[in-house]
């Protein structure tokens, strides 16, 4: 039963743009927010920038603190508000809606120069939260800023084009043209990029990388996780950040729903703390089913990020046997479109027998369509799917990733499409069958669940799992953990991560 004085905060009841464009509700906020010196909130020229305002919610809960922190400095009450919002708070808005929001939630008026104003020293409506709608820069079908398809976002001026403005430019430091102690916000996270079906590309590290040209003190953001393992358009930004000692903390949330109840955001999110002149290890918290792990690390360690730190020693562990990268499955299984043939290949009535999408199985392909450049067609072959775990909204959970039933043993003189990736060609069935036996031990699925945040597989994901190299007989867990020198307690931790 609802009591009758129940007033809840209005910034907590909204529901979300979409999941790409997600409101941030205020005890996260905060949570971010105690990252940062306590010193700040007592600091009258301290300067922060939210330029993705979607609700103002970051402005309003800094304005909540400095209003306490300058109390001595400012007695004043309303001299201390018109100091703070005039001096100290800047926005610059995603959309127009957004902007009329996050002024309202902000000033408490949509105006800033408002009659109902917090802020009496205001003289136009936008105040300190900009917005202006921006076009993009199109070449070649693409934004040169942000990468938008021309085809999906060349509208209309009353439709929203999403040319979001702090990225829309190569010198953001004239939007404002001031410094900037503390950057922080929760950017777009993707846009359409024209590809098939509903394919986007990845913009929200744009937004990183554009504050960190403004170089302030301190940066902080909330992204998807995806970063950690590279992958589209974000191979770049995954070694930039890894490499950049500046970088702090790291909150990781495996399952968005634990942040975002009811967003779903493949791999997860995290927000980090970049702390431009502190430079050092980083303090990586993980949580899962909202139960926190932390452990002071290196970041660039391994060519990802391995999100799960008590993995980390078991990984060093494992790969430390193998002098190079070339012993390693990364070397053995194949890049997508193994044989060329694209997922939406259409299946022929006579030709190579090939496989294509579970739905489907074998049918045929045009020989003159083939390209065997790998040498696979006439081998044995271990078929895997490149996305084993589609249509899961919780991957993290423990999983097996592949199984008796999403594999196939393929014959020589078979291919097959985009659907499936070769994970090992030999000259004989027995081998296959025994790399078969290896690659479904909890232990080698658990090594490749450390570098797997979304729902796709790709050869590098297996860069953390030897290549034996020799396949013969049955492979086991208890054959491995003795190969491989592990303890029980390092066991038992590979056991309850996969089922």
């Amino acid at each position: 039963m609802i009591q009758a004085n129940y007033n809840p905060d209005v910034l907590t009841c909204l529901a979300n743009l979409s999941n790409d464009e997600v409101f941030t509700p205020p005890n996260l906020v905060n949570q971010i927010l105690d990252l940062l010196p306590t010193e700040l909130w007592s600091n009258k020229d301290a300067k922060f920038l939210d330029p993705v305002c979607k609700t103002g919610v970051f402005l309003r809960e800094i304005a909540k603190r400095l209003n306490v922190g300058l109390e001595k400095q400012i007695p004043d009450k309303q001299k201390r508000i018109n100091h703070i919002y005039k001096n100290q708070l800047f926005g610059i808005a995603i959309t127009e809606l957004t902007s009329l929001l996050s002024r309202r939630s902000v000033y408490c008026s949509k105006t800033a120069n408002g009659k109902y104003s917090l802020c009496e020293t205001f003289d136009d409506e936008q105040g300190n939260i900009f917005y202006s709608h921006i076009k993009h820069n199109w070449n070649n079908g693409k934004c040169t800023f942000c990468g938008a398809s021309q085809e999906v976002y060349d509208r209309e001026e009353s439709l929203e084009t999403y040319a979001y403005q702090f990225i829309h430019t190569e010198k953001p430091e004239e939007i404002y043209k001031m410094k900037f102690d503390v950057i922080i916000g929760n950017p777009p996270y993707q846009l359409n990029d024209g590809g098939h079906g509903r394919s986007a590309s990845p913009i929200y590290h744009k937004f990183v990388q554009q504050a960190k040209k403004l170089n302030p003190r301190y940066l902080t953001m909330i992204i998807p996780s995806r970063w950690f393992a590279g992958g589209k358009g974000l191979d770049e930004f995954r070694t930039e950040m890894l490499n950049d000692k500046r970088i702090r903390k790291i909150v990781d949330f495996e399952n968005s729903n634990d942040i975002f109840p009811g967003v779903d955001v493949a791999g997860g999110i995290c927000y980090f703390l970049w702390d431009r002149d502190n430079k050092g290890n980083c303090e990586v918290t993980t949580s899962r089913n909202n139960e926190p792990y932390t452990e002071i690390r290196e970041l660039n360690e391994f060519q990802i990020f391995v999100r799960d730190s008590r993995a980390v020693p078991i990984i060093r562990k494992i790969i430390s046997l193998n002098e190079n990268n070339e012993q390693l499955l990364s070397g053995l299984v194949s890049s997508r479109k193994p044989f060329g043939l694209p997922t939406n290949y259409s299946p022929k009535n006579s030709g190579v027998p090939c496989w294509y999408i579970q739905q489907i199985g074998l049918k045929f392909a045009k020989e003159t369509d083939i390209n065997d450049s790998f040498n696979l067609l006439n081998k044995w072959k271990l078929l895997i799917p490149p996305a084993p775990i589609a249509g899961q909204t919780d991957f993290t959970k423990p999983v097996g990733f592949y199984y008796e039933g999403n594999i196939r043993i393929s014959k020589p003189g078979e291919c097959c499409t985009e659907s499936w990736l070769v994970a090992c060609a030999f000259n004989t069935k027995k081998e296959v069958e025994s790399f078969k036996s290896y690659l479904l031990t909890k232990t080698v699925r658990f090594l490749l669940l450390q570098t797997v945040v979304s729902q796709h597989v790709t050869k590098e994901k297996f860069n953390f799992i030897p290549d034996l190299g020799k396949y013969e007989g049955e492979f086991t867990d208890e054959l491995l953990v003795k190969r491989w020198g592990l303890t029980e307690k390092e066991w038992k931790y590979i056991d309850s991560r996969i089922s």
